[in-house]
């Protein structure tokens, strides 16, 4: 009597079958989280007036900028932390101004990186505005400053800088964008962001992409986040977000922000810090050629 074969069932998806590519289409140094954690600490940006790598966040309400801040921010404390306050419950966006976030090192001092956080860009007359945030890119906008759109507001209102220094400008723009709902982003928040993206363009300021919530866009990566890189789901996911803003892949990181978690973890610790490690010096070549365009030596 011949052995019985199973047969998939005729509710399982061709897709399902073949979801998952045989190795890594982007190598990760699983387990060597201590490696380029030790090397974030002692990053130091080559430039005299300079003293932070300053990164704005920008994104949909919800999409995941406050978490991400606090997801670097718990790599580093090895602890749970929340000093980005968050919105669980969806909707609105829940940051309402213009805040700077530092990440303490061992020592007490901040460490070389700095994170600018906004409103949320919802669609149409609610959420931050496209203008305001093209002001934050020019290092206009002070901590404190209100994203209220009710508020009628000129550049001699508190909130603005007159005389922004190089240090009170980012360096790196930075897109969060939600992996499980890309495909339903507002075409308002789309254009938005887009405007955003070609004034960072003509200060030529970096631009990257944080693909946040991989684990509600594919479920291999639900069960194990180490099959970030071998899941088809996710690079079409990458390439969609890549597509959207026009940013290359290369500059696009997905990960899993701490969310429903008590303690850290390792894997999802190293994918928040490869992307760390990736904007920090994508931001610190725009020195560099500053640099060179006035003559002076690199180091």
């Amino acid at each position: 009597m011949g052995g019985l074969k199973s047969i998939p069932s005729s509710d399982t998806q061709p897709s399902e079958l073949n979801n998952e590519f045989d190795k890594e289409w982007r190598k990760m140094p699983w387990g060597k989280n201590c490696e380029i954690e030790q090397k974030l600490r002692d990053f130091k940006l080559k430039h005299p007036s300079v003293r932070f790598v300053r990164i704005l966040l920008i994104g949909d309400a919800g999409a995941g900028k406050s978490s991400f801040i606090n997801s670097v921010n718990n790599v580093f404390q090895k602890r749970i932390t929340s000093d980005a306050l968050t919105n669980t419950t969806g909707g609105k966006s829940f940051t309402k101004t213009y805040q700077t976030y530092y990440i303490e090192g061992k020592d007490g001092s901040h460490l070389p990186f700095a994170f600018n956080d906004v409103m949320g860009l919802e669609e149409r007359e609610s959420g931050a505005s496209s203008h305001d945030i093209i002001k934050a890119l020019s290092g206009l906008l002070q901590d404190g400053f209100n994203f209220d759109l009710t508020s009628s507001k000129s550049m001699k209102d508190p909130g603005y800088r007159n005389n922004p220094s190089l240090e009170d400008e980012p360096c790196c723009l930075v897109n969060i964008i939600d992996a499980n709902s890309i495909s339903r982003m507002e075409i308002g928040v789309i254009n938005k962001m887009n405007k955003i993206r070609e004034a960072a363009s003509k200060l030529n300021m970096r631009q990257v992409i944080i693909m946040t919530k991989p684990d509600l866009a594919c479920p291999l990566v639900h069960q194990d986040i180490r099959k970030i890189y071998t899941s088809k789901k996710i690079k079409e996911k990458m390439q969609e977000c890549s597509n959207l803003l026009g940013i290359p892949m290369n500059h696009v990181f997905p990960v899993k922000n701490y969310h429903e978690e008590i303690d850290p973890d390792d894997d999802m610790d190293l994918l928040i810090l490869k992307a760390l490690d990736q904007i920090v010096h994508i931001a610190a070549d725009k020195f560099k050629e500053q640099s060179f365009k006035s003559g002076d030596k690199p180091e």
